[in-house]
């Protein structure tokens, strides 16, 4: 019975912490390419922080090694929303 106690003791504290998995988080975006112009609206999953701000620093970098300047993060949403823009995003769905 003492084992049970410890091992519950121990246990606890790490279960309540733990807490729930993050849900996914996805950006909406627009993006430029120069010479010549080129525009495009994207929708990209967002690692970390489900922010605008997070979206703009997660994204930036992945759109400039592929050529492509972020121009907005139009907003984040969870995977409740990303049916109704895929047809929107086209190609851009989900590639950055």
């Amino acid at each position: 019975m003492k084992t049970l106690a410890l091992l519950l003791a121990l246990l606890v504290p790490v279960l309540v912490t733990a807490g729930p998995a993050q849900a996914a988080c996805y950006a909406d975006y627009k993006a430029k390419q120069d010479g010549p112009l080129r525009l495009h609206y994207g929708v990209a999953e967002i690692r970390g922080a489900c922010t605008v701000q997070a979206a703009k620093a997660d994204l930036a970098p992945r759109l400039d090694s592929q050529g492509w300047t972020l121009l907005s993060v139009v907003s984040v949403f969870d995977e409740t929303g990303l049916n109704k823009r895929k047809a929107s995003a086209g190609q851009y769905f989900l590639r950055f």
